[in-house]
C-alpha cells in the first residue's frame, strides 16, 4: 500500500497511472504549476503522450508568514483571494497590494526565463491537464484553474500525489474533474508525504521543458 511517494518524479508515474482511463484524447494539454509540479507534469505528460507547458501563478504570502496563503496571482491578471484568511487576520488591502506587485514582478521573471519567444499554447477546446506537486489550502490550484477557464478549454482537470481533504473538495467546486493519488486525512502539509522534498530549481524546470520542447527557441536567463 502507497503510503509516501520517494520524490516528485515517482510521484507523476503513479498520477499517470491514475490518469489513464479517465484523461485520453489528441486535445489533451497538460499543464504544470511551477516549480515543484514541473517533475511530476513531465512524468504525467510522457506517459500520456501529451505535449507539455508551464501555467505560471504565484501564491501570496502574508508578509512574516510566508506559507500561509492570503491568495494567488496567475498569468492572465487573474487573482484569488483567501478570504477567510483576510478577514480572519485582518489583513489591510494595501498589505495585499504590496505582496501582490512583488509577486506579479516574479511571475513575470518566470515567463521570460521559461518560455523565451515560446508563445503559451492555445487552450479553446482542449482538455487541460493542470498539475502540480499536492494541495495544502488549494489558492494557487484555485487561481489556475480561474487563469485557465478564461482561456473557453472544453474541460479542467485538476491532477496531484497528494491533496488535502478541504483543498480537494473545494477545488472539485470550480474544476471539472479532480485526481489525487492521496488524499491523507492527518495532511500536515505536501512535503510530509515525499521523502526527498527539495525545491525545484529552474534549471530543472527549463531541462524538462526542453524534453518535451525539444525544437523551442533558446530561453532568456534569470
Amino acid at each position: 500500500m502507497l503510503t509516501r511517494f520517494r520524490d516528485r518524479r515517482e510521484a507523476g508515474r503513479h498520477l499517470a497511472d491514475a490518469l489513464r482511463e479517465s484523461v485520453q484524447g489528441a486535445d489533451l494539454q497538460v499543464l504544470a504549476l511551477p516549480r515543484g509540479g514541473v517533475p511530476v507534469a513531465y512524468e504525467v505528460a510522457v506517459a500520456l503522450g501529451a505535449p507539455l507547458d508551464v501555467f505560471l501563478v504565484r501564491k501570496l504570502g502574508l508578509p512574516g508568514q510566508e506559507e500561509l496563503a492570503m491568495g494567488a496571482i496567475a498569468e492572465g491578471g487573474v487573482r484569488v483571494l483567501n478570504q477567510e484568511v483576510v478577514q480572519m487576520l485582518r489583513i489591510p488591502p494595501r498589505t495585499i497590494e504590496e505582496v501582490a506587485a512583488a509577486e506579479r514582478a516574479e511571475l513575470a521573471r518566470r515567463e521570460r526565463l521559461y518560455r523565451g519567444d515560446h508563445p503559451p499554447p492555445d487552450l479553446r477546446n482542449r482538455t487541460v491537464l493542470l498539475v502540480d506537486d499536492g494541495l495544502a489550502t488549494g489558492s494557487t490550484m484555485a487561481a489556475a484553474v480561474a487563469g485557465v477557464r478564461a482561456q473557453h478549454p472544453r474541460r479542467i482537470v485538476v491532477a496531484v500525489p497528494v491533496a488535502s481533504p478541504p483543498a480537494l473538495a473545494a477545488l472539485r467546486r470550480v474544476a471539472d474533474d479532480c485526481v489525487a493519488v492521496l488524499v491523507p486525512r492527518g495532511f500536515g502539509g505536501v512535503g510530509q508525504w515525499y521523502e526527498e522534498f527539495r525545491q525545484t530549481t529552474d534549471a530543472e524546470v527549463l531541462s524538462l521543458l526542453s524534453a518535451l520542447r525539444p525544437h523551442a527557441p533558446a530561453r532568456g536567463t534569470a
